[in-house]
């Protein structure tokens, strides 16, 4: 039997059509997942097979008898609109109406400037300066460990973030205080650069390709992590090479900086983004300023901020004083 001429199995198709449409590859492995989930639930049938009825009743289960939330319903049912129209490129069919998991409203939780402070001095090394740049630049914490040497201007003061959520790119604010710990960082990158080029030259890892279209940008400065992983790995390909630092490394360290704070509400690395918001609207810096600064898609999507202001918001005060 000819392998050759055999059609690339059902998750080999979604996955190099990610590809090409240049998802990133956490969305690429979320997707995956709830594909497989879909298909599992319905008995391993393909989904070419199925149609809006067996999507209603795996939505149905996910809301009434797994209980997920809002978000991650939406999360599954994108996926399975993904997997129809892109990969199978068949129309899915009408799905009808089906439970929706509730989704609560809920205000973030943002920090004072003294409780991040606080937080932030239970931090040291570069964990501390990835907590400095999410709170003063608003940056996301899968932004920060993306940062590369090349993203850092330091004569304009601003950070350049490429392809943020929803394949964006967006410049944010650089605080002068973080300017000498971005040029140790960048000074200690380029002496890890210089060390893996006597012993193996291992690349870093580079989007989209890039390194067949430039060879040696896997070696150059510019294209360093500012954050890297501790030791090298194996990328999808089997090629060695050097990732950034895994989001859970940071998340563990300012969950327990939060906790040794002694702080009234618990919080996490999304807080000091949030905190960062509230501090530039309190201050009565413009909403749509603030918008383009964390890489907000909607205005609706910053305004919630408003809510946690109350009555420190740009100045206002209730007319009760």
């Amino acid at each position: 039997m000819d392998t050759h001429n055999k059609p690339p199995k059902l998750m080999d198709r979604v996955k190099a059509t990610m590809r090409v449409k240049r998802y990133s590859p956490r969305t690429e492995k979320t997707y995956c997942y709830w594909i497989r989930y879909f298909i599992r639930f319905h008995g391993v049938r393909h989904p070419a097979s199925m149609g809006g009825s067996e999507v209603r009743a795996f939505l149905e289960h996910l809301a009434v008898e797994r209980q997920v939330a809002a978000a991650t319903q939406n999360q599954a049912l994108n996926a399975i609109v993904f997997l129809y129209r892109h990969v199978l490129e068949q129309p899915l069919g009408e799905i009808g109406e089906f439970s929706r998991a509730k989704r609560p409203r809920r205000l973030p939780v943002v920090l004072s400037h003294e409780e991040v402070m606080r937080v932030l001095g239970h931090l040291s090394g570069s964990m501390y300066l990835m907590g400095t740049l999410m709170y003063g630049s608003g940056l996301r914490l899968i932004e920060t460990c993306r940062l590369r040497a090349r993203d850092i201007d330091f004569e304009r003061q601003v950070i350049t973030v490429k392809a943020g959520k929803g394949d964006k790119d967006r410049t944010t604010l650089l605080p002068a205080s973080c300017l000498p710990a971005l040029q140790h960082q960048i000074s200690t990158a380029k002496q890890q650069l210089d060390y893996r080029l006597q012993h193996g030259r291992v690349p870093v890892t580079l989007p989209h390709a890039l390194d067949r279209k430039y060879p040696n940008a896997g070696i150059s400065l510019a294209w360093q992590w500012l954050f890297p992983a501790t030791r090298p790995c194996c990328d999808m390909d089997g090629k060695v090479v050097l990732h950034h630092i895994h989001p859970s490394a940071v998340q563990r360290a300012v969950r327990h900086a939060m906790r040794a704070a002694s702080l009234p509400r618990p919080g996490s690395c999304h807080t000091l983004r949030h905190s960062f918001a509230t501090q530039l609207l309190s201050q009565g810096t413009d909403i749509r300023t603030v918008q383009e600064l964390l890489g907000h898609k909607s205005v609706e999507t910053t305004q919630i901020y408003t809510h946690v202001l109350g009555k420190g918001f740009a100045g206002v005060r209730s007319p009760l004083g």
